[in-house]
């Protein structure tokens, strides 16, 4: 069992496979869209499996994979299996738009193991999603749902940005839509990296995130390196002649309380 200094067990590891992504969605990325890091920078699926199978031995039981898009990369079902294999995730899920995800996408990633999947969808109104994915179709990432829902990636969960704009018809549609569906409903509050605030100030009723105290979480990015906390600059970089000492250098560097996060932007963390 992995244990920080503030005595949180430590049992859920985020991984970025990419910074990549397909969407340029308002409040992620630039409509330009971003400098990509090179694929020789970015780690393979064989080292992060590698990395997944040492922090399961060290007590890791809950792995996710994001991006950037995840769905973007090639063959990412494969990463899932590799996963699988190590014999020692209880969850493996995965968040994504959904754009990219066809019935059968959806069914391979399943039969590789994949738990359950969560979708990124922040209104039911085409208009307003094309304005907040910068000219997406909403109907693409309507049919991902339907795919993941029969494939039986259950219970799929809709992942919605609040923001401060946000009606509350549109809170009232996307509940009735997912109680409809038998989807699952998290609703999350809209934040900036580089400034955490107090959830507290926010009038729009919303999924609480788990406290600082309570954070049991590390992230990997895409191109190697161990987020000990969301809310902050400090990062390792992982050593794979020496992942388990890199995983312990970065619990022990989890500070209590994070405050911001200006070396990253969101894609590529992955939330």
């Amino acid at each position: 069992m992995l244990t920080d200094q503030h005595g949180r067990t430590i049992n859920y590891l985020r991984v970025s496979v990419t910074d990549r992504c397909n969407l340029r969605c308002t409040y992620c990325m630039p409509r330009e869209g971003i400098p990509l890091k090179p694929h020789s920078e970015m780690l393979s699926y064989e080292s992060i499996a590698l990395i997944a199978s040492c922090a399961g031995r060290l007590g890791i039981t809950k792995i996710r994979l994001t991006g950037g898009e995840p769905l973007v990369k090639r063959n990412i079902e494969s990463l899932v299996d590799m996963i699988r294999l190590t014999g020692k995730y209880k969850e493996i899920t995965m968040t994504t738009n959904g754009t990219l995800l066809t019935l059968q996408k959806a069914q391979m990633l399943k039969k590789a193991g994949l738990t359950r999947i969560n979708i990124s969808l922040d209104t039911l109104d085409p208009d307003r999603y094309q304005y907040l994915t910068r000219g997406a179709n909403i109907n693409e990432v309507l049919a991902g749902t339907e795919a993941a829902k029969e494939a039986g990636l259950d219970p799929v969960k809709i992942n919605m940005v609040v923001f401060e704009e946000t009606k509350p018809e549109e809170l009232e549609t996307m509940r009735t839509f997912c109680g409809k569906n038998g989807f699952k409903l998290q609703t999350i509050q809209h934040f900036s990296l580089s400034n955490k605030v107090d959830y507290k100030e926010y009038a729009h009723p919303f999924d609480r995130p788990l406290p600082c105290e309570k954070c049991n979480r590390l992230r990997l990015t895409a191109d190697g390196y161990l987020k000990p906390c969301l809310f902050s600059d400090k990062e390792i970089k992982v050593d794979l002649n020496d992942i388990e000492g890199s995983i312990k250098k970065a619990i022990a560097a989890k500070p209590i309380q994070g405050t911001s996060c200006v070396n990253r932007s969101m894609h590529q963390i992955g939330g």
